[in-house]
């Protein structure tokens, strides 16, 4: 019988791959690892039940970072995204070293994707469930 694994190709490389820490001491030892291709986000969680959730980041309306005294003593930090991903939504990618890099990786990311297949934020605008309301570019 053939191998069923199927080839890795340039569009799954993964760019970032890191596991939520534990705030206190930045330790990794959880069951949430976020991996960052050039075209999604991939949060898989779960030791005995895992769950996968994807988000393609031209659906990725907005980022910020958060970062309390805590996660700034063990240099961790919370990317916040906004999407307009229908089972995603809004998400936290939490406790993770390097935030400030990540976030501009992922920002880059995110532009660099909308440029390649020709979106707008104007396509979320008439997304009733969406609700980013900055202004749009003529």
């Amino acid at each position: 019988m053939a191998d069923s694994k199927l080839p890795q190709t340039d569009v799954n490389e993964i760019l970032w791959r890191a596991r939520k820490r534990l705030t206190f001491f930045g330790l990794p030892w959880t069951f949430t690892v976020y991996r960052l291709t050039k075209d999604r986000l991939l949060i898989k969680t779960g030791f005995f039940t895992t769950k996968e959730d994807e988000v393609r980041l031209y659906r990725i309306l907005d980022i910020s970072l958060r970062r309390t005294l805590i996660q700034k003593m063990f240099g961790l930090g919370t990317i916040q995204c906004h999407s307009s991903d229908k089972t995603m939504g809004h998400f936290d990618i939490v406790n993770v070293k390097h935030s400030y890099d990540v976030k501009n990786l992922l920002s880059d990311l995110i532009e660099k994707e909308r440029m390649e297949i020709r979106v707008s934020i104007r396509e979320f605008i008439s997304d009733p469930d969406c609700d980013f309301d900055d202004e749009v570019d003529n």
